[in-house]
């Protein structure tokens, strides 16, 4: 699981860094972007034929997956807790499972 969250708080780290939007960074992260990489993608002041990052992104989304943004778009945050709830389910499902088969086996 902390792996998860390493990866998570890296986004929320570029979201902040580049200024993101959370549908920006659930399109990076669709386009399978690497987090500790847009930083080179980003530097459009040192060289001014570099489009800024949130257009960049924007303009690949729209090219791969032909619209302009995600039909649900959730924040870093919100996919965490979702993940976190349904991982917490599984051990519930997971616990009672184990529960039904001890007293079967009595």
């Amino acid at each position: 699981m902390a792996g998860k969250k390493q990866k998570s708080q890296a986004w929320i780290d570029a979201r902040r860094r580049f200024r993101l939007t959370h549908a920006q960074v659930q399109m990076a992260r669709e386009l399978g972007m690497n987090p500790g990489k847009l930083g080179k993608l980003d530097n459009h002041d040192q060289e001014p034929w570099k489009m800024p990052l949130p257009l960049y992104i924007e303009r690949l989304y729209l090219k791969r997956f032909g619209r302009e943004q995600p039909n649900v778009v959730l924040s870093i945050e919100e996919k965490v807790r979702r993940a976190e709830e349904k991982q917490a389910l599984k051990r519930e499902a997971k616990a009672l499972r184990r529960q039904t088969e001890m007293e079967e086996c009595k």
